[in-house]
């Protein structure tokens, strides 16, 4: 948009205005700057300046449910995925670059542990999340990254004796607690609700106009730039397009 210039007065102000007013700015400076230094004096000390006594907690984690990309994109790609899924695992650093490419487009984690992975899927679950919860957003993706590639995948879990390197004892103290085993089933419960059985699905969010759209499976770049501009023109939120298999290209069947 072109903004018009500002046009210069032709119009000057007499110098008598001017002069006078000067001399009413700088008695009222005059007459109140010992109030506002009396006031300035009584104000309580820069805490910004004062060395804590403790040290400082650790900033307030971005999650759950954990965002990565850009927070004000328009589309959001709500992933449910199970920590043991090798499809998941395949998916992981490929959609990772596509939202890298793509900031108009974030992508929310959603834990989805299936029944044949379990108990390992839950166990790797609780610790994402107690390391995002102790560690913030960017703790969180790096704690699944290094989990998907160590775990052995389909229910078998990480190998025996491995251990996340350097826990602290806050993440120790939300292992041991109940937290991350009520936000995994509320977000698993989410699932159902939308009808998602299986991993990886995505749904597709449009935070301008509300939408949503469901796909299943690991669906490749083209596909998903199709499926958000389905969505942008207006996708029934009830459609939910069946992708084929073709569109994951190389993954894993």
């Amino acid at each position: 948009m072109h903004l018009p210039g500002f046009v210069r007065s032709r119009r000057f102000v007499p110098l008598a205005l001017v002069t006078a007013a000067l001399l009413l700015g700088a008695a009222a400076w005059t007459f109140l700057r010992p109030h506002a230094i009396a006031q300035a004096e009584v104000r309580p000390p820069n805490r910004t300046h004062a060395a804590p006594s403790t040290p400082s907690p650790p900033a307030t984690p971005s999650g759950p449910p954990w965002r990565y990309g850009r927070p004000g994109a328009r589309f959001t790609v709500v992933e449910y995925a199970d920590l043991e899924c090798p499809f998941c695992r395949t998916y992981f650093p490929v959609l990772k670059r596509w939202i890298d490419g793509h900031p108009e487009v974030n992508w929310q984690w959603h834990h989805l542990p299936l029944a044949m992975h379990e108990p390992a899927a839950s166990a790797e679950a609780r610790l994402v999340e107690c390391i995002g919860e102790t560690g913030g957003g960017a703790a969180f993706w790096q704690a699944v990254d290094w989990v998907y590639a160590r775990t052995r995948g389909d229910g078998q879990g990480l190998p025996e004796g491995l251990h996340y390197p350097d826990l602290t004892p806050a993440t120790q103290q939300c292992l041991d607690s109940d937290r991350p085993d009520a936000m995994i089933r509320a977000q698993a419960a989410e699932a159902a609700k939308n009808g998602v059985t299986a991993t990886p699905a995505l749904q597709l969010r449009d935070r301008e106009t509300g939408r949503t759209l469901l796909l299943h499976g690991p669906v490749e770049g083209d596909a998903l730039l199709s499926a958000l501009d389905l969505l942008a023109a207006g996708a029934e939120p009830s459609r939910t397009p069946d992708m084929p298999a073709a569109s994951v290209g190389d993954m894993p069947r």
